[in-house]
């Protein structure tokens, strides 16, 4: 029958057997520890400074400015951190370029189905998983891996600027005269949108109408000044 001091006494002796198996093999723990650590550390932390050093410019430097919009940073993030971890380490198991691209295919096409997400937001996922996704497996040194996610940064910020052509957004609008949405009525609807909004609509797409409460939900479309 086992007793507390039975259980006492073969915790105590499997501790001491493993303080001495510790303490016979230390050097060689010691030794391969460090041989990991001055053979990884290094070489992860530049590429993922370089990749929260990117991340951070989009998030901050490019998208808030524009969107003023902090709801998406957290899915930003996460997707651009798991996609840098996880392809940073099957690279160290030959994960091949296909097999790397995959991956990346198959985290991009993810949307949450509880949200409605705009194609500008899920361009963005996009962005924050390639920069993760060569930040962590692209071959070179750290100059070039900052020059590849560089031109990423470059051609957004420039697209998103407006300098190249005139930025389009969308809004969703709550509207309450569902008569104008007949197609005979189409140049009144525009006509009353841009007297409620202030913009110049572009086009309308209905998302849904509610008959019983006279009401429908139209996303417009419009340049921004």
């Amino acid at each position: 029958m086992l007793t507390p001091q039975i259980i006492f006494q073969s915790a105590q002796d499997t501790l001491v057997n493993i303080t001495n198996i510790v303490s016979d093999n230390q050097d060689e723990i010691i030794k391969e520890g460090s041989k990991w650590f001055n053979k990884i550390t290094l070489k992860f932390i530049i590429r993922l400074t370089i990749d929260l050093v990117s991340l951070a410019i989009i998030l901050w430097g490019i998208y808030y400015p524009r969107y003023k919009n902090k709801a998406f940073f957290l899915t930003y993030a996460i997707f651009n951190i798991v996609i840098f971890l996880i392809t940073y380490l099957l690279n160290k198991v030959d994960l091949s370029l296909g097999a790397a691209f995959g991956l990346f295919a198959v985290f991009g096409i993810i949307r949450y189905r509880s949200e409605d997400i705009s194609i500008k937001n899920l361009t963005y996922i996009f962005i924050v998983i390639a920069i993760g996704l060569i930040s962590a497996i692209a071959k070179g040194s750290w100059e070039e891996i900052s020059f590849y996610n560089f031109i990423i940064l470059l051609i957004t910020f420039i697209l998103e600027s407006g300098r190249i052509m005139r930025v389009e957004s969308s809004k969703l609008i709550y509207y309450d005269n569902v008569e104008l949405l007949k197609p005979e009525k189409r140049e009144q609807l525009l006509n009353d949108l841009k007297a409620r909004t202030g913009y110049t609509i572009l086009r309308i797409e209905i998302e849904r109408i509610d008959f019983l409460k006279d009401s429908a939900v139209l996303r417009v479309y419009f340049f921004e000044e």
